[in-house]
């Protein structure tokens, strides 16, 4: 009897039958699509938990990165403060600017401001100026306050105040008012070792009014 002889029911399990072996056989064998798919499926199962941990990773220094970002920002402004305080040169004309201008806006006048040898320290140089002045008493008091606010560093030392003696002169007349004379050394600091030669007096003019 031949298969379309045969009752349709029998047919029908001939033929699942029959599928069931082809599915299995797919399932089985090596070559076959199924297999191949489901390689490539647990494949990129596979890459996708590397990649997931790779992303973990790098989220990790990007974290790093962001607060090494930060640190290296706040260093870079922590070194232009300092830079501002204690300049890498010593910048001469820029000092006697700053120092004449606070002079001037406290109503005092310098009359000789000398600059100094240049002294090395362990990790800056100093650079001293010997400095005559003379005003009203407060003036001069404002100008030690204006020469404290300044960005530059400046330190004052070996400081002798007066009064003005009875009938002294001065090349320059002296401001209504001037009651006390003084005398002593600016000290100001760099940290260039190849700007530390002797600083030059400054021009006549910059150094007297």
């Amino acid at each position: 009897m031949s298969l379309k002889e045969m009752p349709w029911y029998v047919q029908f399990l001939i033929a699942a039958t029959l599928f069931a072996v082809i599915i299995g056989l797919g399932e089985l064998l090596p070559i076959s699509p199924v297999q191949k798919a489901r390689a490539e499926l647990v494949q990129l199962n596979q890459d996708q938990k590397s990649l997931a941990e790779d992303v973990n990773s790098l989220e990790v220094y990007r974290r790093r990165f962001s607060e090494f970002k930060a640190q290296t920002e706040a260093m870079q402004k922590q070194l232009d403060t300092l830079q501002a305080i204690v300049p890498e040169d010593k910048d001469l004309d820029d000092f006697i600017r700053m120092v004449q201008s606070a002079a001037a806006s406290s109503g005092v006048e310098i009359r000789t401001l000398t600059a100094g040898a240049v002294a090395a320290k362990q990790y800056h140089y100093e650079m001293p100026f010997d400095v005559e002045l003379d005003g009203p008493y407060y003036s001069m008091l404002d100008f030690f306050e204006r020469l404290s606010r300044l960005s530059r560093i400046i330190n004052v030392g070996d400081m002798s105040i007066g009064g003005i003696t009875a009938g002294s002169k001065t090349k320059i007349p002296q401001r209504p008012g001037t009651s006390v004379t003084g005398h002593l050394i600016l000290i100001t600091y760099f940290s260039n070792p190849g700007d530390a030669g002797a600083a030059k007096n400054p021009p006549p003019g910059a150094a007297k009014k």
